[in-house]
């Protein structure tokens, strides 16, 4: 068997998740538990965990698939224009024919328009961007084209720690060489380019460091940004001629006040044409987050910039070999780049409903910061975006020790044992990776609001009586 597929780890679907659905399955036999349900927060899985969808997505979407609703009076007039340009750009105007491998052209001239928007009229061209499968397949792909060489030359990717494990899983699928780079927990998990130049010049000694990631929003820390820290890595990019990896993809998850989301694509273009012209940069953007949710849809693209025309080619030939993203996921991407505009009829409802989510997920960050930081050996930094918490917990040495019986790491036993006492399944920071001798975790904040504060409490309640059996 192939060693890197062996190699390949990815924690958010890992054992813990594994013992979850044992534990269901014990439930549903009547196997009787200290709890009545397991509570999955361990995947920013938004209509799983109760999130309505966006009404205006689904009548389009709906549209799409079945176009004799075209006829019905039952939907409004601007969805049905959405569903016929998309259906003129789709093989006999059906969603079931394949597209072109970068993806329908007008919702590619759509992506393309809502960027130079979001960007303040920086323009952006059709032609930069390809309509992937999520993100997480945008983000392979790309990383499959970059890697190359053998030994000390062998590609390095420089990615933050804590990551989202997407990316370790790409890397060890690839059998690149993974270089990383910690974000400074003790404030409130930034990005330090001397810990990016540090990262940089010892991975130098056994590798070819070629590409840079960074997750903006932060997954799973749940930090925004500065203008300033996006400018300093730019400049570092560029001045150690770096590919650049933006995951775009909470863009739309932003919480505190005072943080704002700056894309990297716009921070480039206004450090002026000596980097515009030069620096590598994709960004990536998804249906799955945000206000939509709609994970199961794997809608995504990317926007690249600055590859070379014959990379280009190359990359077109590797996309082509899946043929195309799937089809209905472009048209859910379409309408999340295309929303409804003031003067047309669905428009107070669309900016009701997507308020409504973006709203509740403030309230939700806020909520889950606060509790945490009121139990003793937790310690939760500020959930400025996306949509999880990160807790650094403390585990005492005769849990440590008791961990080491059962061959686990500290926070797999912690979060184990939190899942068979509780039956709320979270992911261990080492799945994502931390510093030495700390230990996390990490959860989303999905649940509907009465449901979090359950949560919230049983964690506490777990933690205190965990604190006290090592004591």
């Amino acid at each position: 068997m192939n060693p890197q597929v062996k190699a390949v780890e990815y924690a958010v679907r890992g054992p813990i998740v594994l013992k979850a659905g044992e534990i269901e399955m014990q439930l549903r036999q009547g196997i009787k538990k200290p709890f009545t349900e397991v509570i999955k927060a361990n995947i920013g899985d938004a209509h799983a965990m109760g999130q309505r969808p966006i009404t205006f997505l689904r009548q389009v979407v709906a549209l799409c698939t079945y176009p004799d609703l075209l006829d019905s009076p039952s939907f409004p007039e601007d969805a049905k224009n959405r569903a016929r340009r998309i259906l003129q750009g789709c093989g006999g105007n059906s969603l079931g024919s394949y597209s072109a491998s970068q993806g329908v052209n007008c919702i590619r001239e759509d992506v393309a328009a809502y960027i130079e928007r979001r960007d303040g009229g920086v323009p952006a061209d059709p032609d930069n961007i390809y309509l992937t499968t999520g993100a997480s397949d945008g983000i392979a792909a790309i990383l499959k084209l970059l890697v190359s060489g053998g030994g000390k030359t062998r590609t390095g990717v420089m990615i933050p720690i804590p990551q989202y494990p997407l990316y370790s899983a790409a890397i060890s699928e690839l059998d690149a060489i993974q270089v990383n780079y910690y974000l400074d927990e003790e404030n409130c998990w930034a990005l330090d380019v001397n810990e990016l130049g540090r990262s940089l010049n010892e991975a130098k000694a056994y590798c070819n460091p070629k590409v840079l990631c960074i997750i903006n929003p932060g997954n799973p820390t749940g930090q925004v940004q500065s203008r300033q820290c996006i400018e300093d890595v730019i400049h570092f990019a560029w001045e150690e001629k770096l590919f650049l990896l933006a995951d775009e993809v909470y863009q739309d998850n932003v919480y505190s006040e005072g943080c704002q989301f700056h894309s990297f694509k716009k921070i480039l273009y206004e450090m002026g044409p000596e980097y515009y012209n030069n620096v590598e940069l994709v960004s990536f953007h998804s249906t799955s987050k945000g206000y939509m949710g709609e994970c199961g849809y794997r809608g995504g693209y990317m926007e690249v910039i600055n590859l070379h025309p014959e990379i280009k080619g190359q990359l077109v030939k590797l996309l082509s070999v899946r043929l195309c993203p799937p089809v209905s996921g472009q048209a859910a991407m379409d309408i999340v780049v295309n929303p409804p505009v003031p003067e047309e009829e669905s428009y107070v409802q669309f900016i009701k409903e997507k308020e409504s989510v973006l709203n509740n997920l403030a309230k939700k960050a806020k909520l889950t910061e606060d509790l945490f930081n009121q139990v003793p050996g937790i310690h939760c930094n500020p959930l400025q975006g996306a949509m999880y918490a990160f807790p650094r917990i403390f585990i005492p040495s005769k849990a440590i020790e008791a961990a080491k019986g059962n061959k686990m790491a500290p926070d797999m036993f912690y979060c184990m044992k939190l899942l068979e006492e509780t039956g709320i399944c979270v992911v261990p920071g080492s799945g994502f990776g931390q510093r030495e001798g700390s230990y996390h975790f990490r959860m989303t904040i999905l649940p509907p609001v009465e449901k979090l504060k359950i949560l919230l409490e049983k964690v506490k309640d777990f933690h205190i009586k965990f604190l006290e059996e090592y004591a």
